[in-house]
């Protein structure tokens, strides 16, 4: 199963210092629908996965490490905006430190319906963030990045057919 896409990262580059950026970049980074959260929340189901459905843990474990990869690749550009990658996140005008909602879930079909509509929001905070942010560079980084949430899906949309198949869950 393929976790990423095989088009390579563009370098980490910004136009110039922006603040205004970089805020909206620390929602994609350390929001609650963030990389930091999908990474949290993939590791935990690997970890409570792992014995009953293997295949799907590899698969969380992968797609966490993808997940892990963005999170760089959003922390360098945040500081090149000129603010320091901290796991808060902006909203209503004040710093809000990293808080994960997880879904402690254990019925894997719901994990991996779950995980889809968590991609899916990603993807709409990505393009949102991209009608707004004017680099070059940010938005081809972005476009990037979604590049990899649409495999996840339809690697979580394989996962759930293969169970739905199986009656497996």
């Amino acid at each position: 199963m393929v976790y990423c896409s095989s088009e390579p990262y563009p370098p980490i580059q910004v136009e110039g210092k922006n603040l205004f950026y970089a805020n909206l970049l620390l929602e994609d980074y350390a929001g609650l629908n963030g990389e930091l959260t999908a990474i949290t929340l993939y590791s935990y189901q690997n970890f409570s996965l792992f014995t009953a459905y293997p295949h799907i843990a590899e698969a969380l474990s992968k797609i966490a490490m993808t997940e892990m990869h963005h999170l760089a690749l959003l922390g360098k550009t945040i500081k090149l905006l000129g603010l320091n990658p901290f796991y808060k996140y902006p909203q209503y005008g004040k710093y809000h430190n990293w808080q994960a909602s997880l879904n402690y879930n254990s019925n894997v079909s719901d994990i991996l319906k779950i995980n889809i509509k968590h991609e899916q929001t990603a993807i709409n905070n990505y393009l949102y963030h991209i009608s707004i942010i004017k680099d070059k560079y940010i938005q081809k980084l972005l476009y990037r990045i979604i590049a990899d949430e649409k495999i996840h899906i339809a690697c979580f949309k394989t996962l759930l057919k293969t169970l739905s198949s199986t009656n497996n869950f």
